[in-house]
């Protein structure tokens, strides 16, 4: 049977990043990036009720794009953010290799309505945009987590070959044993189908398997002790 270990690494950007980030965030609108409009919505309360094509058009500043980055890290504001940030992060230096500051899985799924439903209502993510008309591509959330849902006709992957194998589709950690036992048990309150129920890992894990309406395979892994 195969076995799944897991990282956890903290990761803390440094001033120059974050203000990459931002300024990637104003190209995206000037651009007419769709996917950062549903951003724009969620972070910045003046845009909470416009749609897509009006929030595209409206009015975008670097201060705006800075001011989602400084929510997206858990401050009020960009001037709260740099004050907040240890001194040894806002010192500019230049890089020696390139960092990759975060991974969005893909899911293959055939309904993105049902699949969209189950991660928000049996999982707890929340939905950070849909695209299309009809919706063929969605993006769900939750805390740090992002899955990129993108809807097909039919399943490519057979559910016995899947079932056998224990081919995950995403691996996602917590950083405590506490809280992986609370993730489970959040979980099964809602009614979630498990591929594999929580379990002590001989490499020093504990994890369970959950499987969404298309049958892939979601691993949640955590610390034993």
């Amino acid at each position: 049977m195969p076995t799944y270990d897991f990282i956890v690494e903290a990761y803390m950007p440094n001033l120059e990043n974050l203000k990459k980030q931002a300024k990637l965030i104003l190209r995206w609108h000037r651009e007419r990036h769709y996917p950062v409009a549903a951003q724009i919505r969620e972070h910045l309360p003046r845009f909470l009720n416009m749609p897509d094509s009006e929030i595209l058009a409206a009015s975008f500043k670097l201060s705006d794009a800075q001011e989602i980055v400084a929510r997206q890290q858990g401050f009020d504001s960009w001037q709260a953010l740099k004050s907040g940030l240890p001194t040894s992060l806002k010192v500019k230096s230049s890089p020696s290799k390139a960092t990759i500051v975060c991974a969005e899985p893909q899911l293959l799924i055939t309904d993105i309505q049902r699949s969209c439903e189950f991660f928000r209502e049996k999982l707890g993510f929340t939905l950070v945009f849909s695209y299309g008309k009809p919706p063929y591509y969605a993006q769900v959330g939750r805390d740090a987590a992002r899955l990129n849902l993108r809807c097909v006709e039919r399943p490519v992957i057979e559910s016995t070959v899947r079932d056998g194998e224990e081919l995950l589709s995403v691996s996602m950690t917590v950083a405590t044993a506490d809280e992986i036992k609370l993730l489970f048990l959040e979980f099964q309150s809602a009614g979630v189908a498990f591929h594999q129920t929580l379990k002590k890992q001989p490499w020093g894990a504990k994890n369970f398997v959950v499987k969404d309406p298309d049958g892939n395979l979601l691993l949640f892994a955590g610390p034993a002790n």
